[in-house]
């Protein structure tokens, strides 16, 4: 194996030039915007950033596109790009401003450089788990949520070196593109733009020192591995597996594929298909859990330490069973359980059980089996079943019960000797928030009853069209009115907290309950609110109150949960 010094913008052109591929065995882009943000400040500090991995082959290899345009040349030869796709990825994309292709979109990723930033570009960088949301948030901080905060907006502003671009940043002349830094034909250009118009301004030398390290990311150094010709496909998809396995940077998911694939060509292509398929018609479903849905198929258990031992031929049954049984999961949480979106999911692997399940019952569902596969699938997913321990273990268990020809009523006793009661306690309800699995039955259960936004009248949905018909959760006590007197926690608790519209949210505003119920009794009636299990009593939306408030609703949520779970199975 070979190693050579490469310059960032050498790298950045052999991926624009189309001499770097993807082989089939690697994973798609990924990466959130915040990452790309701070591989630059890592960069700009000189800071080390890993290695790159390539492979040299003269022969015809299963490959794939970036997520980047290439300029494809039958003409050029090409290296396969093993570790670093992130990286190059992100660096091509905000060097030459480019955008990157993320799900049959395409989306810049615009990040911000402080040309005032302190001198001591030390600051605690946050640590974020790897997922599949890419180029999904900015770095615009919320003043309200500071609030509890010593440091003022500004000083969080200052003390930052790069952002992903948001609205706060528009009118802070110091905050550049750095796309356009590197694009920029010359230094007055963005000089001028951050407000420097003359030589004798005193920030000159200080901003222009700095443009000058943020361009020298360019000629950035990485190493790069070269593997030799004379490997086989099956050979480097060995070496792929075991560089990130030491390195823990991919899922087990991406290891099990690229050992897939080396030895069942194109077999990426099918998951993406069916997942585009899903994406496009009904749900959005995460390449792991495909993964993850074709192991368990063919081997009857969920690790994926049985991968490379297992024949393709397992494999390719695998899928096609898969595939047909996650067809039956996807229209049992739309129909059955009127789950329209996977967001009202605690874990994916849902999915699973159920394709799993009716593969066992030969695609036929009794009228029982129904109520209690409901049931059980209402229970979980509120208790989080798969959200504690061991996730592997746990589905394990949950398969193991389906393969030796349990049904609902036995996965319904494991829940028991998991959680003890199974019905919705008032302590299950205090300081649990948005982030909790029993959000996601709350919302279930007032939409079960039939409550419809504020408003509009309409019935609340995930799938309502137009930006002002998208629902929202709403807190029924403004945090601004709150936030002098309460914690966060009770502030946020989803006893405070009702579905509504977008645009019913603006016009509520941070009124005040007692003043805002007024108008909608008198347009919609009470039912309105009390469809809603809302109490309405005078005395209890008085801000002064609000725990008040928040006892009672706690109870009118606790009963409506606990009678909609009993309603599923009578």
């Amino acid at each position: 194996m070979s190693k050579t010094d490469i310059k960032v913008s050498e790298l950045v052109d052999m991926i624009k030039n189309g001499e770097l591929r993807l082989p089939e065995m690697q994973r798609r882009y990924v990466w959130r915007a915040t990452r790309v943000r701070d591989l630059f400040d890592s960069l700009y500090r000189g800071y080390p950033s890993g290695s790159i991995l390539v492979w040299e082959t003269d022969k015809e290899q299963p490959n794939r596109d970036l997520a980047l345009d290439q300029n494809i040349s039958p003409f050029t030869g090409h290296k396969l790009l093993l570790d670093g796709q992130q990286r190059l990825t992100s660096l091509t994309s905000v060097i030459n401003g480019e955008p990157v292709k993320v799900r049959n979109r395409k989306r810049p990723i615009d990040i911000l450089f402080n040309l005032d930033h302190p001198e001591n570009l030390f600051e605690f960088t946050e640590v974020e788990s790897d997922t599949d949301s890419p180029i999904s948030e900015s770095d615009d901080i919320d003043e309200e949520e500071n609030g509890e905060d010593d440091l003022t907006l500004q000083d969080l502003l200052k003390q930052k070196t790069f952002v992903v671009a948001g609205k706060i940043f528009a009118q802070q002349k110091n905050w550049v593109s750095v796309t356009e830094v590197f694009k920029a034909n010359s230094d007055a250009d963005i000089l001028k733009l951050a407000g420097i118009t003359s030589f004798d301004d005193p920030r000159f030398e200080k901003y222009s020192s700095r443009l000058k390290k943020l361009k020298s990311i360019k000629d950035y150094q990485y190493s790069m591995h070269v593997l030799p010709k004379t490997l086989s496909y099956e050979e480097v998809a060995e070496i792929f597996v075991r560089v990130n396995s030491l390195g823990v940077k991919l899922r087990g998911s991406d290891l099990a594929l690229a050992q897939i694939t080396a030895r069942w060509p194109n077999s990426l292509k099918l998951l993406e298909e069916y997942q585009e398929e899903c994406e496009e018609h009904w749900m959005t479903l995460d390449l792991g859990l495909l993964v993850r849905a074709m192991v368990v198929f063919a081997t009857h258990q969920a690790r994926f330490d049985k991968v490379a031992t297992t024949h393709i031929d397992e494999f390719k049954k695998g899928w096609e069973k898969a595939k047909l049984g996650l067809d039956f999961a996807i229209n049992f949480l739309r129909t059955n359980a009127d789950i329209e979106d996977e967001s009202l999911l605690s874990s994916p692997l849902f999915f699973i059980v159920l394709a799993y399940f009716i593969d066992s019952r030969k695609g036929k569902l009794t009228e029982e089996e129904g109520k209690y596969l409901l049931y059980w699938l209402y229970v979980a997913n509120m208790k989080g079943r798969y959200s504690r321990g061991s996730t592997e273990s746990l589905l394990d268990a949950d398969l193991n019960v389906i393969k030796k020809g349990g049904g609902p009523k036995e996965l319904i006793e494991i829940l028991k000797q998991q959680f003890g009661r199974l019905d919705v306690d008032i302590q299950d309800l205090i300081g649990r928030g948005a982030g909790s699995p029993l959000f996601s039955m709350v919302f279930l259960t007032l939409k079960n009853k039939g409550a419809k936004d504020w408003y509009s009248g309409l019935g609340i949905s995930l799938n309502s069209q137009g930006r002002y018909h998208y629902i929202q959760y709403h807190h029924i006590f403004p945090k601004s009115l709150l936030k002098k007197d309460y914690e966060k926690a009770e502030i946020n608790e989803i006893a405070n907290m009702a579905f509504i519209s977008g645009k019913t949210n603006r016009h509520i505003s941070n009124k005040e309950p007692k003043d805002y119920f007024q108008d909608i009794i008198k347009n919609r009636g009470e039912v309105a609110i009390t469809d809603q299990f809302v109490p309405i009593e005078p005395d209890l939306l008085e801000l002064h109150h609000y725990r008040n408030f928040l006892v009672k609703r706690r109870e009118l949520l606790k009963d409506a949960i606990n009678n909609f779970m009993k309603s599923v199975i009578e």
